[in-house]
């Protein structure tokens, strides 16, 4: 026997075990009830000298777990998960409204019950009542969200810079002026969100509510440990304008030698052109008592990819990034521009949407796109994780394909469509939630 979730019965249909319920959070109420499942699905706690810098970031109305209520006396939360709402931006400059999935946890007492199915088929429903055409989300664990339709669409690469990293001349560069400072949330954080807000990269992060700018100029008190407060690096032109930033930290350290080996610990990075990042760059990579630069996740072409003179050197380390859920096939597709003309039919298989199962012929270029339902043959067949992964333009259809995830049924149908599907990336940094 199953009872099925309360929440917005209209769309969800997902059942979950007797004795369980699924239902919206209220973010006062069972905030304590939340955090402690948190720690239970992640096996964190948060540090005594942290919890006065906590800030709750999530959004009312967006947050929805499973209560066990199996012993009515010791009701207890046994799964819970959460989104964002934000516009990410895709190949051509539109901002797509997209859910950014998060908080994702199941109590281990209370695993494999379908728990989690019945959240994330919740939470891809309530998407889609909200019109947010995408779902994104960062990975904890890689194995479990391709059951749900994402793909992986963007990849993060981590570098370990020495001192003094050989970087190459940018026309332009040594006009700008780079300003160091601590961090000061009240004095920066308008400054931080301009130049973030400024970047049009597909598949970037964008800060659009209270919630998603809430926590991240917090300084960890944690964090400083053996380091110092939170800095920031802030690029200008002549005239004062903001062209990028870093939030860095250092963290001093002596050889027995007495040889400065302090490491420079990059948070965040964001250059709006390869000027600016050379400048940017080229500062954090010549500050005193420091032996090496650790960079954030970065985009595998980023500026600073191709401006070091020695990209072994620094020992580069590349993961997942962004995963994408297509939840509107046809709105996803017209959204989003194409390099070159594409005429294709896609036969996409979505076994929890199936409104987005069927053939779709994508007719399309530079200016724009039209897509529609059709009964013609398809050229290509895939899945929409597989749709998902190369919807940002970062991995190609051919890429895919050779993976055996993408199916080529006419021949000739799969190398302009890969390329169609590809996209010129902007020079900024990339940043995950």
């Amino acid at each position: 026997m199953t009872s099925h979730p309360t929440v917005d019965d209209a769309v969800v249909t997902t059942p979950v075990p007797d004795g369980y319920r699924l239902a919206e959070l209220d973010t006062v109420a069972d905030r304590d009830a939340i955090i402690d499942l948190d720690r239970w699905a992640f096996a964190f706690d948060i540090a005594p000298e942290d919890r006065s810098a906590v800030v709750w970031d999530l959004e009312p109305g967006r947050v929805v777990g499973v209560w066990d209520e199996r012993d009515p006396g010791a009701r207890r939360l046994a799964a819970v998960h959460a989104s964002y709402a934000f516009a990410l931006p895709v190949p051509g400059g539109a901002r797509l409204p997209t859910a950014g999935l998060t908080w994702v946890g199941v109590h281990p007492g209370h695993r494999r019950r379908g728990l989690a199915r019945a959240m994330l088929t919740t939470h891809l429903e309530r998407s889609i009542a909200r019109g947010e055409v995408l779902s994104a989300l960062n990975a904890a664990e890689v194995g479990i969200y391709g059951r749900y339709g994402y793909g992986i669409a963007t990849q993060g690469l981590k570098l370990t810079l020495g001192r003094g990293a050989e970087l190459r001349e940018v026309p332009g560069s040594a006009d700008l002026v780079v300003e160091l400072d601590t961090l000061d949330p009240a004095r920066h954080g308008d400054l931080v969100q301009r130049v973030h807000t400024a970047v049009d990269r597909p598949g970037w992060i964008t800060r659009d509510t209270d919630a998603l700018r809430a926590s991240h100029l917090v300084d960890w008190p944690s964090a400083r440990r053996d380091a110092e407060l939170l800095r920031i690096a802030v690029v200008r032109t002549a005239d004062g304008e903001p062209r990028g930033y870093a939030l860095f930290r250092r963290s001093e350290k002596w050889s027995p030698t007495n040889v400065a080996e302090g490491t420079v610990r990059v948070r965040e990075a964001v250059a709006l052109d390869p000027a600016s990042a050379r400048a940017l760059w080229g500062t954090l990579t010549d500050l005193d008592l420091m032996a090496s630069v650790e960079t954030p996740w970065l985009a595998p072409d980023d500026a600073l990819v191709h401006q070091l003179s020695d990209l072994r050197a620094a020992k580069p380390t590349m993961v997942d990034d962004v995963w994408i859920r297509v939840l509107d096939v046809p709105a996803a597709l017209a959204a989003r521009r194409y390099p070159s003309t594409v005429d294709v039919v896609l036969a996409v298989q979505d076994d929890l949407r199936a409104a987005n199962t069927g053939h779709w012929h994508l007719r399309g270029g530079p200016e724009g796109a039209e897509v529609e339902r059709t009964d013609a043959p398809a050229h290509l067949a895939l899945d929409v994780a597989d749709l998902g992964a190369a919807y940002l333009g970062g991995t190609s259809l051919g890429a895919l394909a050779n993976a055996g995830r993408v199916r080529e049924l006419v021949p000739g149908a799969l190398a302009p469509a890969s390329a169609a599907f590809g996209w010129t990336v902007e020079p900024a940094t990339s940043w995950g939630f």
